[in-house]
């Protein structure tokens, strides 16, 4: 049995996020142990909800990952938990473009057989909150809307014409927040600031976030709704390995490189391959006997100035690289092994600069690898998803990693795989194995 509740909203904005990070910690106060999951493949809304349950970060994607891989994942990222709270993203039904909702918080919710909790802005209307929730209540008979959290509240008097007249929906209305101009996420251009570069200021505004949300919010009734959910017969997903000497990787870490998927941690794991955590922007070697490199997502383009500074780390990544020693490097990991990233020096290990640019890239892509690399054979085709502000500009004669929409992506070669590509590896878990055997081997020389 699985308790689990997921938390949505009519579109971004109406503060899901800030809600679900507070219900998590609240519910934590309260004794629970909580797990926290996030549909989709955002990477930063999954920072506060680590630092909410204490638990690690999970994400549940059913264009990344496989729809029959999403209830094994829950199982598997809320073992030991005694409720699953469940971030939506987007709005309710809002879902991968061209299709009929595919990977929407609706679509994920049916497949997790999880009651909905819809967080509803109540700033710039009154009586009309109404209205939205009937519509949304009624819009996908398949999707049980268990009910309503009111949030960014003006008075008594506006939380009373509300609740009135959702008394006719018949939607229960579970909680009622008041604007709190004290708790919030700071922004910037790829969305909210990561928990990880604002740790002790995130750490700080938990204990208020967790009693504001448990001062509006019937956390009882969250807790019956959460248990009210059907059983669940799949088993959990295991993390799949091969047998073999273990090796050490460094993985890079701190402010500057925040994305990372758990799963993608476990299954090098389970492949024999121990995980370092490096800070590209103080640490200024390698781990020792380190036989392989992963450098993941995040935003080295805010932190440009003090990667380039540390030339210890810089010139021994790219020493590391020429010598043939595997690295999988994906987004911010790209940007890093470039020769420069907005006019500073980079590690060099790539032949390309990189530069930020007034438009973002955000979406779903189907890729096919160009040719046989260190992650992927010729041909091998992978789903992820591509979020930066940044373009690479590569010197020609580079082998691509990646191939979609009739453009190329990245760099590979037999040791080498940088991409702007983000890919789950539950979904993929040959790519991991295929990079643990690279390790192991570059480990042996």
């Amino acid at each position: 049995m699985v308790a689990r509740v997921v938390i949505a909203a009519p579109g971004s904005g109406h503060g899901k996020t800030t809600i679900a990070a507070g219900l998590m910690a609240a519910l934590r106060a309260a004794g629970h142990r909580v797990s926290g999951h996030k549909v989709g493949p955002d990477f930063i809304d999954p920072g506060y909800h680590a630092l909410a349950t204490g638990r690690p970060a999970r994400n549940l994607d059913p264009f990344l990952q496989g729809e029959d891989r999403l209830v094994p994942l829950l199982r598997h990222g809320s073992a030991g938990a005694d409720i699953a709270v469940i971030e939506g993203v987007m709005g309710l039904f809002d879902g991968a473009l061209g299709t009929e909702g595919y990977a929407s918080t609706a679509h994920v919710a049916r497949l997790l057989d999880a009651p909905v909790v819809l967080v509803v802005d109540a700033s710039a209307a009154s009586r009309s909150v109404a209205a939205t929730v009937l519509g949304f209540a009624h819009y996908d008979n398949r999707v049980r809307l268990a009910g309503v959290i009111l949030n960014k509240l003006g008075s008594q008097r506006h939380l009373d014409e509300i609740a009135s007249a959702l008394e006719a929906t018949g939607v229960p209305l579970l909680g009622a927040l008041y604007r709190n101009e004290e708790i919030h996420a700071p922004s910037r251009h790829l969305g909210l600031v990561p928990a990880a570069e604002r740790a002790a200021e995130a750490q700080h505004v938990l204990p208020a976030l967790a009693a504001w949300v448990r001062d509006g919010v019937d956390l009882d009734a969250i807790v019956r709704i959460a248990s009210g959910a059907p059983g669940l017969s799949s088993p959990p997903w295991e993390p799949s390995g091969v047998d073999g000497p273990r090796v050490t990787i460094a993985a890079a870490g701190g402010p500057a490189f925040t994305f990372r998927y758990t799963e993608n941690i476990e299954l090098l794991a389970a492949c024999g391959v121990e995980v370092v955590d490096v800070d590209p922007l103080r640490d200024e070697a390698l781990p020792g006997g380190c036989a392989g490199l992963y450098f993941g997502g995040g935003f080295p383009e805010v932190h440009a100035a003090e990667l380039s500074a540390n030339t210890a780390l810089r010139s021994e990544v790219a020493s590391a690289v020429q010598g043939g020693m595997p690295v999988s490097a994906e987004c911010a990991g790209l940007l890093y092994l470039c020769q420069s990233l907005d006019g500073v020096p980079m590690a060099g290990a790539v032949p390309a600069d990189a530069k930020m640019t007034a438009r973002g890239k955000l979406g779903y892509r189907r890729a096919v690898a160009v040719e046989d690399n260190l992650m992927a054979t010729a041909g091998q085709r992978v789903t992820g998803h591509e979020f930066h502000r940044t373009e690479v500009t590569p010197s020609h004669g580079a082998s691509a990693a990646w191939g979609w929409d009739r453009q190329l992506d990245g760099f590979a070669s037999p040791t080498l795989h940088a991409s702007y590509l983000h890919v789950h590896w539950a979904g993929y878990p040959e790519l991991a194995q295929r990079f643990a055997a690279r390790v192991r081997a570059y480990g042996r020389v």
